[in-house]
């Protein structure tokens, strides 16, 4: 199958240093994400694959350099980040669902406040959402009755419900049991295979060498090495890259 290659990059980093009072977290990252395209992030804890994720929707603002979207500078004065940030979806670590709300109320609840959103339409593009995940059955369930993997699956239908442009993971996987990993990883090779452009943080190597397009491979705040899986898991060049992976190359 040919895709159009687009010729502007959806996200385009420029730069960008983040430092948490005198511990510097990022120093001078320069990365793009071309539209279609699935980047992971891969890296030791503490590397600021995290920190450069939220960079990027300004849940942390940059010290500075330059975060484009849709060749819109998030950092300049005059740009509506909220509006933007709409076209953001998000995934975290630890759901973030809202306990109190049922699984369709918790998908519906931006549309319907952000994107003024019609109350039956919100319910009828949640219900399409919950069901490419494998949870239509859930969708008045109470989010506390739910396992991990099956929050995370509605966390990935809560981003999805806002139309986003861009999905961004971080750790999606990290607070699940291992045998539920499964589950979230599938949805997410859907996602990449419907050619959502995706930037994941994560320790899943083999989803790492078999979804993405390009491995970005972060250590102690820069970007060490990046290129395609074959290039990352084949032959990676840098020192730190092959002593990360060594362990996972040697399996």
């Amino acid at each position: 199958m040919t895709q159009t290659v687009a010729s502007e990059p959806m996200v385009r980093i420029e730069g960008l240093r983040k430092s948490f009072g005198s511990h510097e977290v990022l120093r001078d990252i320069n990365f793009d994400v071309m539209p279609g395209q699935v980047v992971t992030i891969i890296g030791a804890s503490g590397s600021g694959k995290s920190t450069l994720l939220r960079c990027i929707n300004l849940l942390e603002t940059p010290d500075a350099g330059h975060v484009w979207f849709h060749g819109e500078d998030l950092a300049a004065q005059h740009v509506d980040v909220n509006r933007l940030r709409e076209k953001i979806g998000m995934v975290f670590q630890g759901f973030n669902l809202f306990n109190n709300m049922n699984v369709l109320d918790n998908c519906t609840l931006a549309p319907v406040t952000l994107k003024k959103m019609k109350k039956a339409e919100a319910e009828q593009v949640a219900m399409k959402h919950l069901e490419s995940v494998g949870l239509a059955d859930f969708a008045r369930a109470s989010v506390q009755t739910l396992s991990g993997g099956q929050k995370q699956r509605v966390a990935i239908a809560r981003a999805l419900c806002m139309q986003p442009d861009l999905m961004l993971f971080d750790e999606p996987t990290s607070a699940l049991d291992p045998e539920i990993v499964g589950e979230v990883l599938e949805v997410m090779r859907g996602l990449a295979a419907d050619g959502m452009t995706m930037v994941v943080v994560t320790h899943e190597m083999a989803f790492a060498k078999t979804v993405s397009d390009r491995v970005v491979f972060m250590d102690k705040g820069v970007i060490a090495e990046e290129g395609t899986p074959a290039e990352i898991f084949g032959n990676p060049k840098h020192p730190r890259t092959r002593e990360f992976l060594s362990r996972y190359l040697d399996d």
